[in-house]
């Protein structure tokens, strides 16, 4: 194997904006990340492809950050973002903008005081220790294991635990994987002739296979959600939490479909994005037996052979470094889209009404102008005595402003506990590595899934 320094994962063949374009209406399969011109990692902004309305990138990183804070209420989330989920997660906070998201984040910012990470901690190591259970079973049998399957039961049964106060069922788990992956390929939203062709705020009819998944996975949300509503519940988590709000204005509190919505938000995005990233990490440690014997040191060191505790999470810094290059690399989010609710000038660029505004944690995270071998993994970048050399406003996973993601802490506690577990009891050797590609819908996931063995270490 290549030094570390030079180890590039899986990323998509760039090529010239109109080949490009050609390869990914060729392909029919909705891949952003292969639309992407190869320039799209040199500008600071850009035209992203050709269509009918104009699409422009931006990864000035000063330029980012006006267009996400939007002080003057300009730059809405996209059209085309609000299509595609609507019909999963409704008109939740994931959505929506100005006043109705005001209310609605005053409503639930007392439930985010139940994500406190010390609160959900005991909570994360069931769920982690039920699963190297499983893993052991795993690799005593032989059997192969789907990574990306792993992982999204895992953070699926921890955001179970931690939100509804209840271990997720392995069918459940099941369920919504394959339904949440239905979603992904077939949502409107990646229709790439569509978005050629149509002016903007056309709504693009949505394919009933996706909406028959969007109400299955809604159905098991509102089994969860019922048991929280039984007048004898007596629960201390989020999801009773968010039942409990009220409008301060009205007094009123979220309907059932509401309720819904909203603790949509948190069970998919945060089990969906975890999973992602986990996904490729250990995807990653699996071809670099070097880093994993470095970690495992680290683990061995800081925690010897007792349980891994939540003072331990700040003990592990090169577990957090390879976390945060697995998330730069692989920001879950790929693209962040926003939309000129009338006509502007952002830096350079003159902007129509209607134009869409792109923000891609995945070109400023492997820009030429602020990362040093951009496409490589090399997880020192986030080393203590390295990160004054990075450049503000060029790593973006969890978003920016005043929509930044509230539970960055916790994905981060949760992912290093699941990482540190799992790396000091298991070997993961990956079927087929060569074959593996990422693809970028709703969250950047790999085109097909990844397979592997599993062995004790």
């Amino acid at each position: 194997m290549s030094n570390d320094s030079h180890y590039i994962p899986p990323k998509p063949h760039s090529l010239a904006a109109l080949p490009a374009l050609l390869r990914v209406m060729w392909n029919g399969d909705g891949n952003l990340l292969e639309l992407l011109p190869a320039a799209a990692y040199r500008f600071p902004v850009g035209n992203l492809g050709y269509s009918r309305r104009s699409t422009v990138l931006f990864n000035d990183p000063a330029l980012v950050r006006h267009i996400m804070r939007d002080p003057d209420g300009i730059f809405p989330k996209s059209d085309l973002m609000v299509n595609a989920l609507e019909h999963l997660i409704g008109e939740s906070i994931f959505v929506t903008d100005g006043e109705k998201w005001r209310r609605q984040r005053a409503m639930i910012d007392p439930a985010f005081s139940h994500m406190r990470i010390s609160h959900a901690f005991t909570a994360m190591q069931s769920a982690v220790g039920d699963y190297v259970q499983h893993l052991e079973s795993v690799a005593d049998s032989g059997e192969t294991l789907s990574l990306d399957m792993a992982m999204s039961q895992l953070t699926a049964d921890i955001i179970c635990r931690t939100v509804f106060s209840t271990s997720l069922d392995s069918q459940v788990a099941f369920d919504v994987f394959e339904d949440f992956t239905v979603f992904e390929r077939s949502v409107a939203q990646v229709d790439i002739k569509r978005l050629i062709f149509e002016p903007a705020w056309t709504r693009a009819p949505q394919p009933q296979v996706v909406l028959d998944a969007c109400t299955r996975i809604r159905s098991h949300l509102a089994t969860l959600i019922d048991t929280h509503l039984a007048p004898e519940a007596d629960f201390n988590d989020i999801a009773s939490a968010v039942i409990a709000a009220r409008d301060v204005d009205s007094g009123e509190p979220f309907s059932r479909e509401e309720l819904i919505d909203q603790l949509g938000v948190f069970f998919l995005a945060g089990h969906e994005t975890t999973a992602s990233v986990l996904t490729w990490l250990f995807f990653i440690c699996a071809q670099r037996p070097e880093i994993v014997a470095n970690m495992r040191e680290e683990i061995d060191r800081v925690v010897g052979t007792s349980t891994i505790g939540f003072e331990h999470m700040r003990q592990l810094p090169l577990l957090k470094a390879v976390f945060r290059e697995a998330l730069r690399l692989y920001p879950p989010i790929t693209f962040m889209p926003r939309v000129a609710m009338q006509d502007a000038t952002v830096g350079p660029r003159k902007l129509p009404k209607g134009a869409l505004v792109m923000i891609s944690p995945w070109t400023l995270h492997r820009h030429q102008d602020y990362w040093e071998d951009p496409h490589a993994f090399k997880p020192e970048r986030f080393l203590a005595e390295n990160e004054a050399a990075l450049t503000d406003g060029a790593y973006i996973p969890f978003g920016q402003g005043p929509h930044t993601c509230v539970g960055a802490g916790f994905a981060q506690t949760e992912s290093l506990l699941i990482i540190a577990e799992l790396l000091r009891r298991f070997d993961f050797t990956a079927i087929n590595p060569s074959r593996v590609r990422p693809a970028a819908r709703l969250t950047t996931r790999p085109k097909e899934q990844i397979f592997c063995t599993v062995a004790r270490r």
